[in-house]
């Protein structure tokens, strides 16, 4: 029952990117195509999980040990750009369709606030590891969703008639607004 009451929380209520407005970067620059959305949130997917399994064993293993957790934030930073590095050759050696697949989104992930929160979150929260990989999960499949929406919307947005001093930003920005006001009516859900 826990991890239904993350996968719900971590999806719905607090989402990462509509409700801690963390991602916001990939969210408004990626989103303008469902195609690119789909890739990016993939993406995020793979890195996040991966991410926060290696933050929190070395936030168990390594900083709480040594007592050096005032390192943890410094650390998380370099495991997450180095992972992604890492991962970036290993699937342009084992796997070159599945790399220019995700290729040009894995370098975006570096610079994702969200993977970095997400990690931050996990051990702040004092998740076990597998509380932490779900909350992972969860919180990926929610940005995914969220983006998903956002770039289907925008894609309408792109056939309408908007006026011309809210094209482009403006009304992104007004349609994100709202998107996130329809997600804190997940509120009361958990």
């Amino acid at each position: 029952m826990e991890y239904l009451i993350i996968i719900i929380s971590a999806i719905f209520v607090s989402n990462i990117v509509l409700a801690q407005f963390l991602g916001i970067c990939p969210f408004l620059g990626v989103s303008g195509k469902i195609s690119t959305s789909v890739g990016m949130s993939g993406a995020v997917l793979f890195v996040m999980t991966i991410a926060t399994i290696a933050t929190w064993l070395i936030q168990t293993y390594i900083l709480v040990p040594f007592g050096i957790t005032f390192l943890q934030t410094i650390s998380f930073i370099l495991v997450i750009a180095s992972l992604v590095q890492m991962v970036e050759i290993i699937l342009k050696k084992i796997s070159p369709p599945l790399y220019q697949a995700l290729g040009i989104f894995l370098p975006l992930i570096t610079t994702n606030c969200a993977v970095l929160g997400v990690a931050l979150l996990t051990v702040s929260r004092n998740y076990n590891l597998m509380e932490g990989v779900v909350f992972a999960v969860a919180s990926a499949l929610g940005f995914g969703l969220a983006m998903l929406l956002f770039a289907g919307i925008r894609e309408h947005l792109d056939l309408m008639e908007v006026p011309k001093g809210m094209r482009g930003v403006p009304i992104a920005l007004v349609t994100a607004g709202i998107l996130a006001l329809a997600f804190m009516g997940f509120t009361g859900l958990v």
